[in-house]
């Protein structure tokens, strides 16, 4: 009976080509198969590099039933690659699952170090780096106003994916539930043309943030609830749940 083949997770460059390593190119080449979170995004991609293996899509609408024909697969000895639009596949991107399921037929698991893109949002931002809570996109209706509540009152720098069209939202809910003065870092178009990183109160990047450009992906970094107001939020919340009851 042959060997299973590897999963292979292969980070892509969240913006600025150049970021591909030369390893990623390798088993992207390698590879008997490759899974793109959406096929036309990754296409420019492959072109670049002159990758013309197969390519199918694998994407959070069909990731549990294409898991099942990607196991088999595996099972038969062949090598697949997992990449997602951009940045690392499994973070805030499909992948968790395929390797949940690869994992329990025994099937080897490796995942290439490469881009994703709070890290350089968090190193910019000047917030601490030593210890962080990445939330990535907070829940869009159930569970959000909740959400809120449990993290105002979290020490290390916070972490959190956004989309152009809730930025504006999110910061006027981040002053409700947390403070208007709380010091946040928004980084967008990380590693393109017009990357931008805005620092301030919550306040202040929303005032900025309403007369200049919502355009690209958003990483957005808050500094860590200090102990003193972690005390007064943690009786504020207390108390309104006791009214609520």
């Amino acid at each position: 009976m042959s060997e299973t083949g590897k999963l292979y997770l292969v980070p892509t460059p969240i913006g600025n080509l150049e970021d591909m390593t030369f390893r990623a190119i390798r088993i992207l080449k390698e590879a008997d198969l490759i899974l793109a979170e959406d096929t036309r995004t990754s296409a420019p991609l492959l072109k670049h590099f002159e990758i013309q293996n197969k390519v199918f899509a694998h994407h959070q609408h069909n990731e549990h039933q294409s898991s099942n024909e990607i196991i088999k697969f595996l099972l038969m000895g062949q090598n697949v690659a997992l990449i997602s639009d951009a940045g690392t596949p499994a973070i805030s991107d499909p992948g968790f699952f395929l390797v949940r399921e690869a994992l329990k037929f025994n099937i080897a698991v490796e995942c290439l170090p490469g881009a994703t893109a709070f890290v350089p949002a968090l190193v910019n931002s000047g917030f601490p780096t030593d210890k962080f809570c990445f939330e990535g996109f907070l829940p869009l209706k159930k569970g959000r106003q909740t959400r809120y509540k449990q993290l105002a009152t979290e020490e290390r720098t916070l972490i959190l994916y956004e989309s152009p069209h809730r930025l504006l939202k999110t910061l006027e809910e981040m002053a409700t539930y947390w403070g208007a003065d709380r010091q946040v870092s928004v980084s967008r178009e990380l590693t393109k043309m017009f990357e931008e990183t805005v620092r301030g109160t919550v306040t202040e990047v929303k005032t900025y943030f309403e007369t200049h450009p919502l355009k690209g992906e958003f990483v957005m970094c808050i500094a860590g609830a200090a102990p003193v107001e972690v005390d007064k939020k943690k009786r504020k919340y207390q108390d309104d749940d006791e009214d609520e009851d």
